[in-house]
């Protein structure tokens, strides 16, 4: 198996954190596609497991997970003038946790 340099590594890597498409990246540093896919997950697995081995005993009454959101029903603004949500979406002011 071909192994990728570190500086490849290094710059796909932080394309990813800087928000940049995996098929932008994937043209910028001249590699497949799957590969920065794969380097992705392999990323994942690898602060998965930093995290559950460094992270311990923290009580938290709430999480906060800034810029992981998804589009899932209407825009806020539009709710009002929504017909009826489908069941399980959540509607401004009244959130189900």
């Amino acid at each position: 198996m071909n192994r990728l340099a570190l500086e490849k590594r290094v710059q796909i890597l932080s394309m990813l954190c800087e928000g940049s498409s995996m098929r932008s990246i994937s043209r910028v540093a001249d590699v497949s596609i799957n590969t920065v896919s794969k380097l992705l997950v392999d990323a994942g697995e690898a602060c998965a497991a930093f995290h559950d081995e460094k992270v311990r005993n923290v009580k938290a009454a709430r999480i906060q997970c800034d810029e992981i959101w998804s589009f899932t029903y209407a825009k806020q603004k539009n709710v009002p003038l929504a017909k009826a949500a489908p069941e399980g979406s959540a509607i401004p002011g009244r959130d189900r946790y």
